[in-house]
């Protein structure tokens, strides 16, 4: 495997692997560096991405990256980035102590999911407790809804899911916070709240029943919606790239980091979905390439 290449891409999903793709087509030498490791990795279908819409998120990686590989500058490594430095370049050293080198780095590295200690949350994330109606809300129409959320993203919730159940409640897992015109709104709608502390969700392999409460009651259900925190790679925050308001990588519209010659795509700095992953990955392979260009032409 070669060391020296023109652009390493730290994650190989599906940002990953369209940056690669638009950059083979460019014939730069791309190494791909991919822990194997996806967060949708127990999602059972990706939605919303046109032509693959129900296909398995696994199938479609592993589709994207047998093709990627069919170009010849491109090349894989599974493995982890765990240092990198900038002398000269970028040269990375990984989880196996092998070394590479780059003029630029995409960071295609996604986020890690911060599960709430909340017995069963784990086992149904990405199957019957989800993050977006765009993703997985056709699925869910008309069923017994839940968000667990608080405040301003349980609010966007419900106004989101509304008009895609007749069954849907609030649980913020503790003393609400809402405005008086959000309850009023919620009110209007027919949106109850339960503020009692959640002490488990009932599933089987994932698919829930219920959610059940500290004071023994329980609540029928067969979604919920919810938002855990996350976190950056550490390899993100090694590089020291900023952050914005949202704990996503701050970009410009080259999608440059502020760290010079590190770019950034898919959920770790966007709206956090399989088809804007592949967007934007796409977008950034084409960016980069032309980056060189302009320094070498």
């Amino acid at each position: 495997m070669n060391t020296t290449h023109d652009v390493i891409i730290i994650g190989g999903s599906y940002a990953g692997l369209s940056a690669a793709m638009s950059l083979g087509r460019s014939l730069r030498k791309v190494l791909i560096i991919d822990g194997n490791n996806p967060c949708n990795r127990q999602t059972p279908h990706s939605h919303n991405f046109i032509t693959q819409d129900g296909e398995t998120p696994a199938a479609i990686a592993a589709k994207a990256k047998e093709q990627v590989l069919q170009y010849e500058t491109v090349q894989f490594y599974e493995g982890l980035a765990t240092e990198m430095n900038s002398e000269n370049g970028f040269r990375v050293i990984t989880n196996k102590a092998d070394q590479f080198s780059a003029e630029r780095i995409i960071l295609a590295t996604g986020i890690t999911d911060q599960m709430p200690q909340i017995p069963g949350f784990a086992e149904c994330w990405g199957i019957s407790v989800i993050h977006c109606p765009y993703c997985h809300g056709y699925e869910q129409v008309g069923k017994p809804t839940g968000i667990l959320a608080n405040g301003d993203r349980a609010y966007h919730y419900a106004q989101m899911l509304n008009h895609l159940t007749d069954s849907l409640h609030i649980f913020t897992n503790g003393p609400a916070n809402f405005t008086q015109d959000q309850l009023s709104k919620l009110r209007q709608y027919g949106i109850g709240i339960t503020e009692e502390p959640v002490k488990s969700i009932a599933h089987e392999n994932g698919q829930l029943s219920a959610i059940a409460f500290t004071n023994g009651a329980s609540h029928t259900l067969e979604a919920i919606y919810s938002s855990p925190a996350f976190e950056q790679a550490a390899i993100v925050q090694q590089l020291g790239c900023t952050l914005n308001e949202h704990g996503l990588i701050q970009i410009d519209e080259q999608l440059e980091t502020s760290v010079p010659g590190v770019y950034a795509c898919g959920d770790n700095s966007h709206m956090r979905s399989v088809a804007i992953a592949t967007a934007s990955g796409s977008k950034v392979g084409a960016l980069v390439n032309f980056s060189i260009i302009n320094e070498r032409f």
